[in-house]
């Protein structure tokens, strides 16, 4: 188990409400602030969440919350809303109207890197000082491993063939879909670990049902690193013989998105469209800030180091990394599920874990958990509540138990739990 000397939070306390307009980069996104600074970067589940909970815990911090986009937007049902299904749970809302809701500070700007040893924050309209930073800046897909060095591949390949795995490329695939009449339609199931894993499968079986009810002379792809999941596996063999192929452990060694023409270890394809799913990693700014982790070789992992408890990280206890963009944390599992809920309760943690050392004190260690709804059938919908907890075990190591509960006549249930996690960080009517 991770932890953290009392006496270096003693040590570095006086210090820690110091000027910060030394050595500035740029010119200043605030005026001077009210006391110590606590900036977030990223506005999704886990930013705002460790944003409201500081404001309620260390009211006496100054809270700003950085984000490039003007709102809040989400629909952890995507999947079902791409095909056109009822999706309950989307919701927007505008960050400044969030921000003033709870007593933070909201700036719209894109975060182009991290000065840590200056402890600042820059953007292109300026920088900002912090005295702690947590960074919750999500994924990034990495097309190296189909495309090489080969840019002008790599960017045709994200514009016509998104991924759908973050919000702003939503709106593109289920144009797609939408527009999609018929032929070789490919999907990538990329190389673990990745945000929500289960969630290609679950759009795998949605496009299907898609193809089935349009009655589409069309077949979906399925190329996957993995060997897929047992549950949909055999959704996919007794319910979409005919609209899904399902190639289980076929690495991809190249693609060319302006041929559309896929090379996998054991055979080349050729598709009339596509959804590439690319390997992820950690967001940009992990990597601008040297925050990616290294194994025993002293090879990049391609995600965040953090204390797997305190989730700071490890020689910069004023960083904190949350979401999807954390390393592993144990060696029994790996990897947290990269989940919206996660990315919540980490922001949880990590605002205790803050308003503990603005008081100079330890905070009492915490694990997250995590839950996720996923649809492996339509017509009848069926689902499956997949849950996680997470203990220490007497060595003090992290060990997880999953509980899989399946519902093969839900009532909305994720829409409720969704509508539950909106109000912790959300605010009531839109603020």
């Amino acid at each position: 188990m991770g932890r953290v000397s009392r006496r270096h939070f003693l040590a570095t306390g006086a210090a820690l409400g110091a000027s910060l307009g030394i050595g500035a980069t740029g010119a200043e996104l605030l005026p001077g602030g009210r006391g110590r600074r606590v900036v977030i970067v990223g506005g999704g589940w886990g930013g705002l969440t460790a944003a409201r909970r500081l404001r309620q815990l260390a009211p006496e911090l100054e809270v700003v919350l950085i984000e490039r986009g003007a709102a809040f937007r989400s629909l952890p049902m995507s999947n079902k809303w791409l095909v056109g299904l009822p999706a309950d749970g989307r919701r927007s809302q505008d960050h400044a109207a969030t921000a003033r809701a709870f007593g933070y500070v909201s700036i719209r700007a894109e975060v182009t890197a991290i000065d840590r040893e200056r402890q600042r924050v820059v953007t292109a309209d300026g920088s900002l000082g912090y005295d702690w930073l947590v960074l919750a800046a999500g994924i990034r897909h990495d097309y190296a491993p189909w495309c090489g060095d080969d840019g002008r591949a790599a960017d045709q390949a994200r514009a016509a063939y998104p991924a759908g795995f973050v919000a702003d490329e939503l709106d593109a695939v289920k144009r797609k879909l939408a527009g999609f009449e018929g032929g070789t339609l490919v999907m990538t199931v990329p190389p673990g670990p990745y945000r929500c894993t289960p969630a290609p499968y679950e759009r795998a079986v949605m496009i299907a049902w898609m193809i089935k009810r349009r009655k589409l002379k069309a077949k979906l792809v399925l190329v996957d690193a993995g060997a897929g999941m047992q549950a949909f596996n055999r959704v996919f063999a007794e319910r979409y013989r005919d609209q899904i192929e399902h190639l289980t452990h076929a690495g991809i060694k190249a693609i060319d998105p302006f041929r559309k023409t896929m090379a996998t270890e054991f055979d080349d394809l050729r598709f009339d469209d596509a959804i590439l799913i690319p390997p992820q990693q950690a967001a940009e700014l992990a990597w601008q800030a040297d925050l990616v982790a290294r194994n025993a070789e002293g090879r990049a992992t391609g995600w965040g180091a953090v204390d797997s408890v305190r989730l700071h990280v490890p020689g910069d206890e004023r960083i904190f990394l949350i979401g999807d963009l954390i390393d592993r944390v144990s060696p029994l599992f790996g990897h947290y599920p990269k989940t919206g809920h996660m990315a919540s309760r980490q922001g949880r943690i990590v605002a205790g874990e803050i308003a503990a050392r603005a008081a100079g004190r330890l905070a009492e260690p915490a694990l997250p958990d995590s839950i996720c709804h996923v649809f492996p059938d339509v017509d009848p919908m069926e689902s499956v509540r997949i849950e996680a907890k997470y203990h220490f075990r007497g060595d003090g190591v992290i060990a997880q138990a999953v509980r899989q509960q399946g519902d093969p006549q839900p009532r909305g249930e994720d829409s409720e739990w969704a509508a539950a996690m909106y109000a912790e960080f959300l605010a009531p009517d839109g603020g």
